[in-house]
C-alpha cells in the first residue's frame, strides 16, 4: 500500500539501469522526475503506458521532466523493451524489490478472485529538491504524460 503522501521527501535509492548503469535518485537533484512504477516489460497495459511516455518524451523534456521507469524486471528484459518500443528514458531494474517496497508499490493485487503480490502501477513526480510533488495511483496508460502535464501546471 503507498502510504507515502504528496509533501513527503521522496525516499533515495539506487539501481542498475537497462545499460547496466547504476542509477540513483541523487543523479536527479536540480530536475524534476517522472518515476513511474510499473508490472512487467512487454505486457499489454505496460506498453501502452510507456509508448504514451515516449511519444510524448519531447513535451515532457521541454517541461523540464525527466522519466524513469521502474519494474521488477532484470536489465536484459528492460534492454529488450527499451529496443522493440524505442523507449528513449531509463529503465531501473528492480527484481530484489528494493525500490519497489521504498515507494510502497509491492503490495497484494486481486486478479479473477485470486490475490498475489504485485505491482501496483503508481507514478511520483518529484521535483528539484526531491519532494514528491503528485502522486498518480490510478494513471491513466493511454494519456499519462498529458495527465502529468496538466497536473503539474498549478504545482
Amino acid at each position: 500500500m503507498v502510504t507515502l503522501k504528496e509533501g513527503d521527501k521522496a525516499p533515495l535509492f539506487t539501481g542498475i539501469d537497462q545499460d547496466g548503469n547504476k542509477i540513483s535518485l541523487k543523479d536527479y537533484k536540480g530536475k524534476k522526475l517522472v518515476l513511474y512504477f510499473y508490472p512487467e516489460d512487454d505486457t499489454p497495459t505496460c506498453t501502452i503506458q510507456a509508448c504514451n511516455l515516449r511519444d510524448n518524451y519531447g513535451l515532457l523534456k521541454k517541461k523540464g521532466f525527466e522519466v524513469i521507469g521502474v519494474s521488477p524486471d532484470d536489465e536484459a528484459k528492460h534492454k529488450k523493451f527499451e529496443h522493440k518500443f524505442s523507449l528513449p528514458f531509463t529503465l531501473i531494474a528492480d527484481p530484489s524489490l528494493n525500490i519497489l517496497k521504498k515507494y510502497g508499490v509491492w503490495d497484494q493485487k486481486q486478479m479473477f478472485g485470486h490475490q498475489y503480490m504485485g505491482v501496483l502501477r503508481t507514478t511520483f513526480v518529484i521535483d528539484e529538491k526531491g519532494v514528491i510533488r503528485k502522486i498518480f495511483l490510478r494513471p491513466k496508460n493511454k494519456a499519462h504524460a498529458e495527465e502529468i502535464i496538466a497536473a503539474m501546471k498549478n504545482v
